[in-house]
This record gives structure tokens, sequence and C-alpha cells, in this order.
């Protein structure tokens, strides 16, 4: 009788801890994470980062004070990370994952990238682990932001703005990286291939006053190739019209918006009535 007492009561402790196990407490997170990336000329940056929410407290200067490292966000260190050596405010910056902090200021912050990117909050912060550090003025912002945010600004193709906006206040910094022989060692390489990627040389040489000649040659090229490609048309237009074709830049343009209405595409129908219009001036 007693083994048989014992048995039901191991059991019923066993029922009871697989219970528990499975009725694990799920909430929702005060912080919530996002995960954030943005293409840089051929490399991609990105961020890791939790974001509290103001909840009518007073931020900067208080909740966040003035002259103290800060976490930048809540919960872990806030993570960004390149894939290739970027320039920060116009200073060097390899490679990497960064736990990036910041000290805020009344009228400067202090932006930082800490080597130690496994950490919880600026806790065990060390100045030692410091890789980089730039000062930047903050901006007052009209319209308050309640949860706090980073996000990509001011976006080209070799330079951005990485911007952090919480309550009243938002701080930019630029971020910029120099790829240009990179490229184009890249397409010489691809030009040496069976299928030549003209339009995509082309289109580079063209956004970056590149050799005219060389982007003339390589459009009309991609256009002997594509019987069928409105876009094709509407920049070789731009091209031929920057290189002083006039007459090869309106016939072009014409073929393009043909094409585009025999397809039905709108997009490409005003663009080349555009180009057309611009090359008859």
């Amino acid at each position: 009788m007693k083994k048989l007492a014992l048995s039901i009561l191991v059991a019923a402790g066993l029922i009871f801890t697989s219970t528990q196990a499975e009725a694990q407490l799920k909430l929702p997170q005060a912080s919530s994470t996002q995960f954030i990336l943005q293409d840089l000329g051929i490399e991609q940056i990105s961020v890791v980062y939790q974001r509290p929410s103001a909840r009518g407290r007073v931020i900067f200067g208080d909740l966040v004070p003035y002259n103290e490292i800060w976490r930048t966000g809540a919960n872990n260190a806030t993570n960004i990370t390149f894939q290739s050596e970027v320039m920060i405010e116009g200073q060097k910056l390899e490679a990497g994952t960064y736990a990036l902090f910041t000290i805020p200021g009344e009228d400067e912050w202090t932006i930082i990238f800490n080597n130690n990117a496994k950490q919880w909050g600026a806790y065990t912060y060390d100045k030692a682990d410091d890789v980089l550090r730039v000062k930047v003025k903050p901006k007052a912002l009209d319209t308050p932001v309640e949860t706090f945010t980073i996000e990509f600004d001011d976006i080209h193709e070799q330079s951005l703005d990485l911007s952090l906006s919480w309550e009243k206040t938002k701080v930019s910094f630029n971020i910029a990286v120099d790829q240009k022989e990179e490229i184009l060692a890249s397409i010489d390489e691809a030009m040496k291939g069976e299928k030549k990627p003209y339009f995509q040389a082309a289109m580079y040489y063209f956004s970056n006053g590149l050799d005219m000649a060389k982007t003339v040659e390589w459009v009309k090229e991609a256009d002997k190739g594509n019987k069928n490609a409105p876009h094709i048309k509407y920049w070789k237009s731009l091209i031929l019209a920057k290189a002083g074709d006039k007459a090869g830049a309106i016939k072009a343009a014409e073929e393009g918006l043909k094409m585009a209405k025999d397809s039905n595409n709108q997009e490409y129908v005003k663009l080349n009535m555009h180009a057309l219009e611009a090359a008859k001036k």
C-alpha cells in the first residue's frame, strides 16, 4: 500500500513538473527587437537593437542622463555590422561587428564603436575596447518619436546617414565607402567573359560621370541584344543626349515609347515621353 501511495506521488510530481514546463509564461517584450539591413555600394550594413518607448517619460537628460555612456537602446548593447571598410564622419573603420554606444549631450553627442559586441547594456563597457569615437550635433524634433528608432537616411550610392531618434531628439552620423576601384576592376573582369554586362556597366559609368565613349558603346551593345526593352531605350536616350547625339537620343526615346505602349508598360511610357521631350529641347 505504501509503495502504491509513493508511486502515485511520484507520478503526480512528474505530471506537475511536465505541466509547468509546458506552461512557460510568454509575454510581449517591453522593448521589442528590430533588425535592419541596408545596401551601401556593393556591400551591406546591418543593425540589431531593442526599442524602448517613452511612455510619458522625459528621456534625454533624465531617463538617459547627459554625459554618461548609453547602450543606445534597451537590453543588449546595440550591434552594427559592416561587411567592408567604411568611413564614419570621415574616419576609417574596419569591417566587423561592433557595439554601438553613445554619450548623449545637450549640445553634442559622442558616437562610439566598441569591439565588445556581446554585452548586456553598458554595465561592462570598457573604454579600452573602443575602436572609434566621433562627435555629432543633435537636432530638435518638432514631432516627438514615441519609440526609439534607428534608421538609414539620405541614401546615396556610396554614402548614407544613420539616424537615432527618440522623444524630441534626432542624431545622425555619416557612413561612406569608396569602392570605385573595386567596382571598375569588377566591370573590367566581367567584360572578359562570354556574357558581358553591357547595360549594367553603362549605367554605372553614366551615373558616375565616367568615360562617355565607353558608356555610349556599351548601351548600344545592350540595345542590340534586347529587342523589346523600353527601359534600355530610355537610358540609351539619356546617355546619347548627354553625349551630344540629339538625333540618336530622339530616336531611342521614340522607339522606347512605342515598345512601352505596345506592352502597356505605363511606367516607361511616361519615362520615354520625358526623355523624348528633353531630347527635343
